[in-house]
């Protein structure tokens, strides 16, 4: 039951189902989902932290970036449901629209480069 009810609290929330939204177009690191949602590094960071804890999201080490994804293998069957609904949603949604718009020119910057 907690992990059901933790389920919606991660997606309780607009900056965290717009990550996901990024998440389920490419892998990214912090920085770029930092540029296409326009948003601060801790509010990036804090908001991958609470997906990944979460299972929807899980990252890896590559050189100086921590890379996020959709953890399609090891979520649970509940999490695999709402990323499949939320896959198909909110597809015409200006706010998406603009963040899947600005993914296309997010790069991975230095860690010096990051301004919070």
């Amino acid at each position: 039951m907690r992990d059901f009810v933790n389920l919606f609290k991660a997606l309780s929330d607009e900056t965290r189902i717009r990550i996901l939204k990024v998440l389920l177009e490419r892998e990214c690191c912090v920085c770029e989902v930092m540029q296409a949602l326009n948003i601060s590094q801790s509010r990036a960071s804090r908001n991958l932290g609470i997906l990944e804890n979460a299972g929807f999201v899980k990252s890896r080490r590559d050189g100086l970036w921590i890379i996020y994804s959709i953890d399609e293998q090891k979520m649970n069957s509940y999490a695999a449901l709402l990323v499949e609904l939320l896959r198909d949603s909110l597809v015409d949604n200006e706010t998406i629209l603009q963040d899947r718009q600005r993914l296309r020119h997010a790069r991975r910057v230095g860690p010096k480069a990051i301004r919070s």
